[in-house]
Parts: structure tokens; sequence; C-alpha cells
């Protein structure tokens, strides 16, 4: 009798054992179909995310197919499509009408940009997407005289920059860029490729600041694609985490981490006072004044000697073009009356439409934007007054020209104390 009741007690143990292990074969079995699947799942979306966004290959055949055909030329044309010394690199696309890659071009490095949209300008409004009207590289038309190209090249520019003294000199310098073989002549698919740059505010601000330190230089162009100088280091600031982890941390230690990995606080500074310059350079500049719509760490970055870049300039618009264009946009209330990231005008309720007035400069945005950027490590000596300054910045309401004097004052005063804490260490 002890002996069956050992044996049923054996064997009921040998069944929940055995249950048991079956439990859990099936709990990993499933664990593991559950992380294939999810694995599976994240790269096709990475997969196909990149296929949407990252085109480069479309790009070029395009671009290529027009030059064949010799409706367009430009600096970059023969090396792209001929000599094949101009090479598409890593994907930066973001938007993919917007092909962004990085390049080699002989012995330089650049920045590899191409629009796959039918563009003739850019909407002023929340999305900066290029929108489609008629077909690209239609003009100038076949029989227009340099003195007519000329012509829609000024009437353009005066569109963009307002009436300026020296617009003649603006659009001397667009017809010298123009002149990509530098033979003294504009051949018509010259033209053409010019035209359609001109439609894009970075080329044109590339153009107006091409004697300045803070933009990257235009290198080439065939069509409306075109190269720039690449800047070693960017965006400004941030980590680039995969967007699954992207949705679990909260907002505030977001903002924290991004401040992680920043170079020390003099260079930091220095940076700072090349965002300073940049604003000053186009505030009342040789061509007009320009508003930098989007201060995110993406728009700017820096080289080896921390000098400060601009890396995206398309959302860089003349005062004059946004005025225009404020003007005539419908509106409900305040949140209407945006370009880009952060240049905002008031709703005027009555006639529904935007007012033309930026209500913050560039100056005090920048401030905002860069704030916790430069306090963060900052000598405790001074960071009580830099603290103070960088609020009376944000403060500045208005546009520039209404209060020039407090704009400079404010500008000047923050570049002093930043230029005394580093000129005399190695990072000035």
């Amino acid at each position: 009798m002890a002996r069956g009741l050992f044996s049923r007690a054996w064997l009921s143990k040998t069944y929940h054992f055995q249950a048991r292990l079956s439990y859990t074969r099936v709990k990993y079995l499933f664990l593991t179909w559950l992380a294939v699947f999810v694995g599976s799942w994240v790269v096709y979306v990475q997969y196909s995310t990149y296929t949407e966004l990252c085109r480069g290959r479309e790009c070029k055949s395009i671009i290529c197919d027009k030059y064949s055909k010799g409706i367009i030329d430009g600096s970059a044309c023969s090396s792209l499509c001929e000599e094949s010394s101009l090479y598409f690199g890593r994907c930066l696309s973001t938007k993919p009408n917007n092909q962004v890659y990085t390049g080699s071009w002989g012995d330089l490095d650049g920045i590899i940009k191409c629009q796959l949209s039918d563009v003739l300008h850019y909407e002023l409004g929340e999305e900066l997407e290029p929108k489609k009207e008629i077909a690209l590289f239609d003009k100038p038309t076949r029989g227009t005289s340099v003195e007519k190209f000329k012509e829609m090249v000024a009437s353009h520019l005066k569109a963009k920059v307002g009436e300026q003294a020296n617009l003649s000199s603006l659009v001397s310098l667009i017809l010298s860029v123009a002149d990509s073989n530098k033979d003294g002549l504009i051949s018509l698919p010259e033209a053409k490729s010019v035209w359609a740059l001109l439609q894009l505010n970075e080329v044109l601000l590339a153009v107006v600041l091409q004697d300045r330190e803070h933009t990257p230089r235009l290198l080439g162009f065939c069509g409306d694609l075109y190269v720039v100088e690449r800047v070693p280091h960017a965006p400004l600031y941030g980590l680039s985490l995969p967007w699954p982890m992207e949705l679990w941390i909260p907002t505030g230690m977001r903002r924290s981490m991004d401040q992680w990995f920043t170079p020390s606080w003099p260079r930091k500074a220095k940076i700072f006072i090349g965002l300073l310059e940049l604003i000053e350079d186009i505030f009342h500049g040789t061509f007009g004044s320009f508003l930098m719509c989007d201060m995110r760490a993406s728009t700017f970055g820096y080289n080896d000697r921390h000098d400060l870049r601009l890396v995206d300039g398309r959302r860089v618009v003349a005062e004059e073009a946004f005025k225009q264009a404020m003007i005539l946009q419908r509106c409900e209330a305040d949140e209407d009356c945006v370009y880009g990231v952060d240049c905002r005008t008031s709703c005027d309720r009555a006639e529904h439409r935007c007012m033309a007035e930026v209500a913050q400069p560039n100056l005090a945005r920048a401030c905002g934007a860069m704030k916790d950027y430069l306090l963060r490590g900052a000598p405790y000596h001074i960071l009580e007054e830099l603290e103070k300054q960088l609020y009376a910045c944000m403060a500045l309401k208005g546009s520039a020209e209404q209060m020039e004097m407090e704009h400079s004052l404010i500008l000047n005063n923050l570049k002093t104390l930043l230029w005394k804490q580093i000129s005399h260490t190695n990072d000035s």
C-alpha cells in the first residue's frame, strides 16, 4: 500500500513537472514569436521610411535626364552626370521632396540638396513643403534675351527683399552665379537652373551672405540640385534616439538629455557669439533684412574651431516677402499666423487677416531657444548676470526696426559679457 501511495505521488509530481515544463516552453515560444514579430515590424517600418525619404537615385536620374536633353546646365552637372565625381553619400532627408545627402566632390566634402517636386516657391505657413504648380525649368523661355532675363531676376528679387538701393548689385551677383563656366555668357540652360534655384530661400541667402563666415558656401549646382559646404558638427546639440524610445521619454527629461553631450562652456559661448553675429549680418544687411524662422538645434552646427554655421536655411525668409505673404493669409486666431517654427504675427480678427509685423525679432527667439544651452555649465560668478541679460533679450517684442536701439544694446551687451569670459582662453 505504501508502495502504491509512493507511485501515485511520484506520478503526480511527474505530471505537474511536465505540465510546468510545457507551460514554460509555451511562454518562451510566445515571447520569442512576439520579439520576432515586433522586430520584423520595426525593421519594415524603418525600411519603408528610408525608401520613402531617401530617393537620391531618382533625384540624380531626373536631373541628369534634363541635363542630357540640354534643358539645364550648371557647375556640378558634368561631375554628377558624366564624370561621376560627385557622389551621393549618407541620406539625411526628413521630407520626401527635399532630398538631402552627404556628398563627396573630388577633394571636397559637401551636402547635396535636391528638390523632387515641381517647385516655384515656398508657401508661408506651418508646412514648408514646396507647392506644386507648373512644370519646373520652364522659365526663361527660348528666345529670352539676357537683358530680359536680368529684368526677370530684378523683379523677382524686388518682390523678395523689397526696394533696395543696391538691388542692381544683388542682380549682378545672381548673374555671376548663373555663369557657371565663367565664359562671360549666360546660356538658356544656365538661366533655367538659376531661375529654379532663386525660388529657394536657402540659395538666395547663400548668395546674399556669400562673403560671411556663418553660412556654408555654395559649391555648385545643376538645375535645382545644389551642393554646399559640409558642416562637421550638426545638429548644434541633442541626442538622436530611435523613435520607439522617443515615445517613452518625458519632454522635460528629453530636454535635459539634449544638453548632456555639448562642448565645454567657453566653446558654447563662442558658438552663441557666432549666432549673434549671424543675426547682425541678416538684420539690415547689405541686401535687406531676413527673418530666421526656425531656431531649433537642427538648424545650426559648428566647425572644428567652434564657429557657428547655418546648416538649414530653408526657413530663413526675406522680411519683405514675409510681410507680403502674411497679410494675405487668412486667420481666426493668432495661432493661424505662423511661418516655419517660430515666426509669429497676430491675427486681425475683424479682417480675418494676419498682421504683417513679426511678434518677436530674431534676437529674442534666439535667446529663448539657446537659454538652457548657454546657462548650463556657465561660470558661477556670471550666471546671474547672464540669466538677467538673456531674459531681457527674450522680452524684446515687435520687429527689430521698431526697437533698433534696444535691440543693438542687448546684443552688444551679451557679446561683451561672453567675450570677456573667453577672450583669455584657447577656445576664443
